[in-house]
């Protein structure tokens, strides 16, 4: 299973960035008309806040279940978040989850 979360993370890193870089090609890192167009009618808006809205509750994951399992550097996943999104930052973390609690239990 853990190797399906890696590919959803790569996944999750490549169709994003397929609609991101047209984007920055054609505007820049103009970043009020990206959040201009993410709201621009209530379908976009709501596909935003339901990511935003995740977002903050990934957050909240990676931090109390990393520090549960003592896993290290748990800023990766935020910064993961906050440069593509919950579609590569879940599925990371996820991975490495797994790979932590697989050495546990053959500990």
């Amino acid at each position: 299973m853990q190797w399906l979360f890696l590919v959803a993370a790569i996944l999750g890193t490549i169709l994003p960035f397929s609609y991101l870089v047209p984007f920055l090609a054609t505007h820049g890192l103009d970043l009020p008309l990206f959040f201009k167009q993410l709201f621009q009618n209530n379908a976009s808006a709501f596909f935003g806040m339901d990511v935003i809205v995740s977002a903050l509750a990934l957050w909240l994951f990676v931090f109390s279940e990393g520090r549960r399992l003592r896993m290290k550097h748990l800023w990766v996943y935020i910064l993961c978040t906050l440069l593509v999104g919950v579609s590569l930052g879940l599925p990371l973390f996820l991975f490495f989850r797994e790979r932590k609690l697989n050495v546990e239990r053959t500990a």
